[in-house]
Parts: C-alpha cells; sequence; structure tokens
C-alpha cells in the first residue's frame, strides 16, 4: 500500500525525512548514572529505529543541571562527556531515520522535593488545586539569568550536533520555560521581556536565534509550540500563528504542534476548559486553521493512533504526524501500517475524576510500558494505572537521592 504517510520530506536545511512519521517526545525519565543516557535509552530507541518510524525525538533533555522536569532526567551541558549521547545516536539511527534531541528547561514546572532552582519570568506559581504543592514556588528571572539560559540551550545544540543527532527541538509548549515566558497568564513582566506578545516571545526567538548560530547549516532547528494552552486567557491558537510567523526568518525548519501543560493537561486529552475532547488527534482543528497561514511546515501531535487518523491529518496540510503512546504500546507500528495492520491493543484508558492525578497516571502507564521495550520485552498495555503510578513513584524516590548526590558533588551553583 502506497500513502502519503511514507514520502519522504525534505526541509529548509537541506535534512531529508525519509516518511512523515514521528515519534514524538515523550518525558522517558529513565537517565542513568550522572544524569546521562545509558543502555536502557539505548535499547529503547534502537527498537523504535527499527520499527519504521522516520524521525524519533527524544524525551526532553536538559540545558541546566539544576533544573530538571524529573529526578531521572537526561542533561546536556557543557560539563557532560559527550561518549553516551554518541551512543544514543547511533542506536536512533539503527533503522536509516533521523533522530532529533529536544531541548527544555522547565521553569517553574519542578518537583517540590526537588534540589536546585525553580524559575519562572514571574513569581506564579503552578496552580493544580489541591495538588499544587507538588511543585516548587518560583522565583521570577533576572535579566542575567535569562541570557545565561539562551546560552545554555546553544551550548546543547551545539553538543547534541557534535554528538552526531540529526537536530534539535526546542520545547516551548506544554507549561515549561518557554512556554511560561508566552503564556500571559504566568509571565507579569513589564520588562523587554513582557507584555506584548513580541515581548513574551523574546526569549523562545533568542534561543532559537542562539541555537542556529551554535550549529551547521544542514543541522534541523525545530520548535514545539502549543496550539493553545487551554486556559481561559492563556495562549491561544492566534497567539500561535503569530509566533509561528515570528520563527520563519530565523531559519526553522518545523513546527510541532500541541497544546496544554500539567495545569490544562491536553496534550493527554483532558484539557481544563473542555474546548478538545477528541479521542484521536486532540488538535486537528486548531492546527487546520494554522496550516492556512503557516510559513512553515507543521507537525501535529495528539492522541493519533490509528492509520486513517494520521492520514486524515496529512489531508488537512499539516506535513508530519507525531505519535507518543501510540508508540510505546506497539513500537513497530509504522512497519505495521506498510503492511495494512494496526495495533493489536491500546493503552488502558484513565477515567479518573481528579485530571491531575490521572495526567500522572497516564505518563506513569507509559513510562512503564517504555521500560519493558527498553528491557527487550513486550508492552503491557492493560497494565493498571494505580499500579503504575505507584511502581513509578517508587523509581523516582530511588532516583531522587541520586540526582541529589550527583548535584551536591559535580555541580556549582548558577
Amino acid at each position: 500500500m502506497t500513502s502519503e504517510l511514507f514520502s519522504p520530506l525534505s526541509l529548509r536545511s537541506g535534512h531529508m525525512l525519509n516518511n512523515r512519521i514521528a515519534k514524538a517526545a515523550m518525558e522517558e525519565n529513565m537517565a542513568g548514572d550522572g544524569q546521562l543516557p545509558d543502555k536502557e535509552l539505548f535499547g529503547l530507541y534502537r527498537r523504535w529505529a527499527v520499527g519504521g518510524t522516520g524521525l524519533l525525538i527524544t524525551g526532553n533533555v536538559m540545558v541546566h543541571a539544576q533544573a530538571l522536569t524529573g529526578p531521572a532526567g537526561v542533561v546536556l551541558d557543557k560539563a557532560a562527556p559527550l561518549e553516551p549521547f554518541i551512543e544514543w545516536a547511533k542506536a536512533g539511527k539503527a533503522g536509516g531515520g533521523a533522530i532529533w534531541m529536544q531541548i527544555n528547561h522547565p521553569g517553574r514546572q519542578i518537583g517540590s522535593d526537588m534540589p536546585g532552582v525553580v524559575w519562572s519570568p514571574s513569581a506564579v506559581a503552578v496552580d493544580l488545586g489541591k495538588h499544587s504543592n507538588r511543585f516548587g514556588r518560583p522565583v521570577a528571572m533576572t535579566p542575567e539569568q535569562i541570557q545565561a539560559t539562551v546560552t545554555r540551550y546553544a551550548v546543547t545544540a551545539r553538543r547534541a550536533e557534535q554528538a552526531g543527532f540529526d537536530g534539535v527541538e526546542v520545547h516551548a509548549a506544554h507549561g515549561y520555560l518557554l512556554s511560561q515566558f508566552l503564556s500571559p497568564l504566568v509571565n507579569k513582566r513589564t520588562d523587554q521581556w513582557g507584555g506584548s506578545l513580541e515581548n513574551r516571545a523574546r526569549m523562545l526567538l533568542d534561543v532559537v536565534r542562539a541555537a542556529r548560530a551554535a550549529v551547521s547549516p544542514s543541522f534541523a532547528v525545530a520548535v514545539k509550540l502549543n496550539s493553545a494552552d487551554f486556559q481561559r486567557g492563556g495562549f491561544d491558537a492566534d497567539d500561535a500563528r503569530q509566533v509561528i510567523a515570528m520563527l520563519e526568518p530565523l531559519g526553522v525548519d518545523l513546527v510541532e504542534l500541541s497544546g496544554g501543560s500539567y495545569e490544562s493537561p491536553a496534550m493527554s486529552g483532558r484539557p481544563a476548559d473542555a474546548r478538545t475532547q477528541a479521542r484521536e488527534a486532540y488538535f486537528l482543528d486548531l492546527a487546520k486553521d494554522l496550516v492556512k497561514t503557516s510559513p512553515l511546515p507543521l507537525m501535529l501531535t495528539g492522541g493519533i493512533t490509528q492509520r486513517h487518523t494520521a492520514e486524515r491529518v496529512l489531508d488537512s496540510g499539516v506535513a508530519i504526524i507525531g505519535m507518543g503512546t501510540a508508540l510505546a504500546v506497539t513500537p513497530d507500528l509504522p512497519d505495521r501500517w506498510r503492511q495494512g495492520r494496526e495495533a493489536d491493543e491500546q493503552l488502558r484508558s484513565v477515567n479518573w475524576s481528579d485530571k491531575a492525578l490521572a495526567s500522572a497516571a497516564g505518563m506513569a502507564q507509559v513510562r512503564h510500558q517504555l521500560r519493558r521495550i527498553a528491557r527487550g520485552s513486550r508492552p503491557t498495555p492493560n497494565t493498571h494505572p494505580a499500579f503504575a503510578l505507584i511502581s513509578e513513584q517508587r523509581k523516582q524516590r530511588r532516583a531522587l537521592r541520586r540526582y541529589r548526590a550527583w548535584l551536591s558533588t559535580s555541580q556549582s551553583a548558577a
């Protein structure tokens, strides 16, 4: 069977993708000693690489060792040894496709039990109601901290290229630091980084300029952007349209559209304001409007699990479809689609009324599958979400002890 899904795509940098299917970033939280990738991540990405996916985008790699989304996050800064990342890139290319590194800073979305720093454009805490104490209290970044963080992104991009990755994706979605600067609900600054959308987008644009300048012209630079935050008064689809236009002159190859944050986890199908309740392709309606005006190719991620949905997304004008959870359950799904087959199973749904807890359980379920795939085992999609969540919490407590010890001995204050 032939399909546009399996046609190549040439990007403006000259980077060529051999099909239109991408493994979207999922936060693995599987770093080994020293916050480095190890054999588990190598095995996981090698399994995906031979399953027919044209592009693998890693889970977010941290640009700042004192600011991690979780205690088992991977860090690539100026001090990290490059050899484990070289091995990771090789594993991701084992099937002939490309691998990009997603690079990120969590900003205020850092657990309250984590050491390090909790930064944000303004001192506005994450609001999860009764779960708000899960996150630290943020402090507003100084201009010097903003500039130093821009430099960190550039350092990580350059080192990713040195390690053999084919590109980087700057994470500016899901409520992380660059998304926080874009959001009028979080960014209350009155200086050059606050107020108008142009000012709120300044840090993202500076990061992209710095990353693009730090790598070769043939190295891909992409951005992950919310199509909307799904919070009333927050970053919306019209803001996204304007930011995409701002990115076009900066040498960006691709913009991936997603949506939501911890406060409104639309990326897992659980938005706070119920404007996206689709079971598949959560953000397609918004993407259809953005495609009409976008000067850059767009990738759409969020809830795609079946081939007919993927083809419907491509028919809308989107250039690449991104899948996360579907590939955590069926790592060879693209090859199955080529053969006219679908996945045998899907991940067990989490229908808990507490959206924050349901989102955490959903992510724990995914990580449970990732670890099984990494070990060479079969996924177990029917794993009970409560079991996955408890198991994940135990692993993260052990990882937190390791991270605290590593940070205290190897890192100095920013």
